[in-house]
């Protein structure tokens, strides 16, 4: 289905290795919004960026006839809202408030993975703890042998989850620990899979080899500081 925007239009702000970043190409990808792309070096910020998120000064950012829009999850739902097509929220209102409630439950959450990849020693193994717990819950409650988060079709939730299909496994490399195990969680490793497979997801992730050695030179960063 064509729509109108153009890339002079719809201009999105962001930094290759972010998983914030890439869910919002996946929602305009999915929903075939044009847009001009703009990469930003996190470590020399542009004036532009600056000008446009100069509360949180963070990609990505959307801009949308001129009009910035900041934060991912909020991207995304202005995505949904502006361009109905390809929906990534369900119509009925229990289950789109269900979409939401599990979107929330990324937002609170996902800080914990990152405790796992920024720390070592007992800080580590508390980290590692806590996020298999998450983990846990996402398996048995947010997914329990669904496809998708919201059932048969991949949607607004499942974007905000996409960072463990990829990132959360490169991020496991680099750290030499697995938090998920190959007997473990067969509901998220199942939706893993799928997600994965869906062709605007699978024609847009970024380069592994390129994303490992990234996050390695993280890692021995947050060490050295440790």
């Amino acid at each position: 289905m064509a729509v109108s925007a153009t890339m002079e239009d719809v201009k999105l702000l962001g930094a290759w290795p972010s998983a914030y970043l890439y869910r919002v190409i996946w929602a305009l990808k999915l929903k075939g919004v044009k847009y001009e792309y703009v990469e930003e070096n996190l470590f020399n910020k542009s004036d532009l960026l600056l000008q446009y998120n100069p509360i949180h000064k963070k990609i990505p950012v959307l801009v949308h006839g001129g009009k910035p829009i900041a934060e991912s999850i909020v991207i995304l739902e202005y995505i949904e809202e502006l361009w109905p097509q390809n929906p990534l929220l369900p119509t009925d209102h229990y289950e789109r408030a269900a979409a939401r409630f599990w979107t929330k439950f990324e937002e609170d959450t996902s800080s914990k993975f990152f405790a796992f990849f920024q720390t070592v020693g007992e800080e580590q193994e508390r980290a590692i703890k806590e996020a298999k717990g998450i983990l846990r819950i996402i398996d048995e409650q947010g997914l329990g042998g669904k496809k998708f988060f919201g059932g048969e079709e991949i949607g607004l939730t499942d974007l905000a989850f996409g960072w463990i299909a990829g990132w959360l496994r490169i991020m496991e490399e680099a750290v030499g620990l697995k938090l998920i195990e190959d007997d473990s969680f067969p509901h998220l490793q199942a939706w893993i899979e799928n997600f994965k497979a869906v062709p605007v997801i699978k024609e847009n992730l970024p380069d592994h080899n390129e994303m490992l050695a990234y996050f390695k030179q993280r890692r021995e960063m947050f060490i050295a500081t440790a």
